[in-house]
């Protein structure tokens, strides 16, 4: 991934918030037919360090290649950005649309894990962190036992160890202070999500 210095994270901390936050990640592989991709939720531990440990499952029928380099990709916010939201357009002019976006990827060689106990207590765990903030949480226990051993006998967990982590935050950083805060405000102004949590990350991210 092409990472200009100014829009580097390098913190893991930081990246492992993100990874948490949007849990879906897109798994590139390649195999005998090329580049294979799928969308995967993904569960971070810490351990190993320094970049930890990513754990999920995938359907059984689903032919993923094991024991080889595989990359994650996890999406954070990103949006568009006008021209029309940079405060010195009136001024020179000089002012051309871009898209800013947070992303990390991490690498490390994918695993397969074909266990019905690690498969049932990885769902149990993804289960819990994703319900966590629901006023009733739904548990894989409210199920009948018969049910989900069932689901389970069709799915594989998979599991990599994290080898190199990437993060990249393109916020503005590289606009001046004006642009950096007409954008923020503009952002706000929109009401949409993502361009509410972009316009944050512009406002905490502004170095020039």
């Amino acid at each position: 991934m092409y990472i200009p210095k100014h829009f580097d994270e390098p913190r893991v901390e930081v990246m492992h918030e993100l990874m948490r936050a949007r849990p879906l990640a897109t798994i590139v592989t390649f195999d005998s037919s090329g580049l294979v991709a799928n969308h995967i939720p993904l569960h971070l531990t810490e351990e190993p360090a320094p970049f930890g440990t990513l754990r999920g499952h995938i359907a059984r029928s689903n032919i993923i290649r094991s024991d080889f380099e595989a990359l994650a990709i996890f999406h954070g916010p990103d949006i568009y950005i006008s021209p029309s939201l940079y405060s010195t357009k009136s001024q020179t002019g000089k002012v051309v649309p871009t898209w800013n976006y947070v992303v990390v990827h991490a690498y490390g060689t994918l695993r397969l894990i074909d266990d019905a106990s690690w498969v049932r207590a990885q769902l149990e765990i993804l289960t819990n962190q994703n319900e966590k903030n629901f006023p009733e949480p739904w548990a894989v226990s409210d199920a009948p036992h018969e049910y989900t051993e069932k689901l389970i006998e069709m799915v594989v967990g998979i599991e990599i160890v994290i080898t190199k982590l990437s993060g990249k935050w393109k916020v503005s950083q590289n606009q001046p202070l004006q642009n950096q805060a007409s954008v923020a405000e503009g952002l706000k102004k929109s009401g949409l999500s993502d361009a509410i949590a972009v316009a944050e990350l512009v406002s905490q991210r502004g170095i020039c």
